[in-house]
C-alpha cells in the first residue's frame, strides 16, 4: 500500500470515526472506536485473548462484586462485550450505511482502572458500505444494504462466539439472552441514532432491521423479546 493509500484508508475512517463521536458530544466513545495504529498497548487486549488472558474472568469477577448474582453478572459482561461487538458497529450501519470489520481478530478492548470496558479499537480501519466507487481507498463497497447487514452480522457472529466461549468458563451461558441482548443492542441503535437527529427515523428503522433479518438468518435469537438487567 502506497502512502496515498494510507492517507485515503485513514480519511475514511477518521471521518467516520468523527461522526461516531459527534452523535454524543458528552460521551463520544460510546460508539466510535479507535484507531489501533495510534494507541499503546496499556490496558488494551486482543478480544481473541479475552479468555486465555484472564480478562473475560476478570470482567466477570468484577460484576460479581457489582452484582452479587452469578447469573445476572455474566450476562451484564455480556450485554458490555455485546455492545463493543454489535451495539457501536449497529449504530455506524444505522446512522451512515458503513461498517468496520466486527470479526474477532480485528477487535481489542479498552479497561479503565477500575476494569470496566471503555474503549474499543481495531486494525483493520477499511470500511464497508453500498455505490462507493470502485478502487476507492479506505472503502469496499458490497451491493446492496442487505448483503452489507449480512456480512457484518456473519462477522460480528465471529466475534461474539468468542465471547459466550469465554463467559461459560465458569458456568454455561444462555445463548437465548446473549441473542436477546444483542437484539435490544441493535434496536436501540436503530432508535437512539435517529432520536439524536443522525438520520431519518425511518431509513435508521429500515436499516435496524436488515441487521435484525441478517442476525435471525444465521441463528441468532435476536426476536425473542427484551431482557432486562437489574
Amino acid at each position: 500500500m502506497t502512502v496515498v493509500d494510507e492517507v485515503g484508508v485513514a480519511g475514511e475512517f477518521d471521518r467516520a470515526m468523527s461522526w461516531l463521536r459527534d452523535l454524543d458530544p458528552v460521551a463520544p466513545r460510546v460508539y466510535a472506536v479507535a484507531d489501533m495504529r495510534h494507541q499503546t498497548k496499556r490496558r488494551w487486549w486482543a478480544l481473541t485473548a479475552g479468555e486465555s488472558s484472564g480478562r473475560f474472568a476478570a470482567l466477570q469477577a468484577r460484576a460479581m462484586a457489582d452484582r452479587g448474582d452469578p447469573a445476572q453478572a455474566v450476562l451484564g459482561v455480556a450485554a458490555d462485550l455485546v455492545h463493543c461487538v454489535v451495539g457501536r458497529v449497529a449504530a455506524s450501519f444505522v446512522g451512515v450505511g458503513r461498517v468496520w470489520d466486527p470479526g474477532p481478530e480485528n477487535l481489542w478492548v479498552h479497561v479503565d482502572s477500575d476494569c470496566g470496558i471503555d474503549w474499543v479499537g481495531v486494525w483493520d480501519v477499511v470500511l464497508r458500505d453500498t455505490g462507493s466507487p470502485a478502487g476507492r481507498a479506505g472503502v469496499v463497497s458490497l451491493p446492496c444494504e442487505r448483503s452489507l447487514a449480512a456480512w457484518t452480522a456473519h462477522r460480528a457472529s465471529r466475534s461474539l462466539d468468542v465471547v459466550t466461549r469465554g463467559l461459560s468458563t465458569r458456568g454455561p451461558i444462555d445463548a437465548d439472552a446473549v441473542g436477546r441482548i444483542v437484539g435490544d443492542s441493535v434496536l436501540g441503535a436503530s432508535v437512539r441514532v435517529p432520536h439524536l437527529g443522525a438520520v431519518d427515523p425511518e431509513v435508521g428503522w429500515r436499516r435496524g432491521q436488515l441487521l435484525l433479518d441478517a442476525f435471525t438468518d444465521i441463528g441468532i435469537p435476536v426476536r425473542t423479546g427484551s431482557i432486562r438487567m437489574t
